[in-house]
């Protein structure tokens, strides 16, 4: 009789402690079956923000027409001169870059190939034929929460998806809540905070889909790590009134 009742006690804590992830909650896009073709594939390019750093090159034909509008820095190392880096441009608070001879320039709000677009136009009234690159230096997104790797990532390509995101930071846990993902997005001094359904389809359609430099994505908890979480913190107390009463009983039933 102690034996059985001890086993039983035993079980019923196991399972109280026990937790359970239901498959459905584990599977991404769970609602694409077969070959599905997406017709309206949304492409969103980021826009430029206050606190980008930008490297940007002319060139053109004539290349001694387009140096005034390439800068360069020398750094000495000792007695040693290395080798001239170009240097970078700040998106200031204002939003513009200062640059050579052109001045103040606006760039926050656009897209880099209206920025590239803007920055031809001007320079042809100097040079023939300009050639200009841009390029975004410090794209980075931040994935916070119930995943394997959380952390800063710079994208050199500076387009990235939520997915590619996620595979960054070692894919979520089990723990991992898939069906709430929570975006943060600041732009034009505004803070943005979107759920984002990683079981569904329908994400991918998203103009969230593909990510803005600076976001932040934060993997909630699924009910599971909250509940095993809550019995954790009071695991020492609650073992010991289990023994405590095991001890009890055995003691009355002898």
């Amino acid at each position: 009789m102690k034996n059985r009742l001890k086993l039983g006690i035993s079980l019923v804590l196991l399972i109280s402690m026990g937790s359970c992830v239901a498959k459905k909650e584990m599977l991404y896009l769970q609602d694409s079956e077969g070959v599905t073709a997406m017709e309206n594939i949304v492409k969103v390019e980021p826009k430029m923000q206050q606190g980008d750093i930008l490297a940007i090159n002319v060139s053109a034909i004539d290349a001694e027409a387009a140096l005034p509008f390439n800068l360069y820095e020398t750094p000495i190392i000792g007695n040693t001169v290395a080798s001239a880096k170009p240097l970078t441009y700040l998106v200031d608070s204002d939003g513009e870059i200062n640059f050579p001879v052109l001045g103040k320039i606006k760039a926050e709000g656009h897209t880099n190939k209206e920025m590239t677009n803007n920055l031809t136009e001007a320079l042809a009234v100097y040079i023939k034929n300009p050639i200009v690159n841009i390029r975004l230096t410090n794209f980075k997104v931040t994935v916070l929460g119930e995943v394997n790797a959380p952390g800063t990532y710079p994208v050199p390509n500076e387009r990235i998806s939520i997915l590619e995101a996620i595979g960054l930071a070692g894919d979520l846990t089990i723990q991992g809540k898939r069906k709430t993902v929570v975006l943060i997005r600041e732009q034009g001094g505004k803070r943005t905070f979107v759920d984002i359904d990683l079981t569904s389809k329908e994400m991918l359609n998203s103009p969230y889909f593909y990510l803005a430099q600076n976001d932040v994505l934060i993997v909630e908890p699924n009910k599971s790590k909250i509940n095993s979480s809550a019995v954790g913190a009071n695991t020492g107390i609650f073992l010991t009134a289990i023994s405590f009463l095991i001890s009890i009983v055995a003691i009355l039933i002898r």
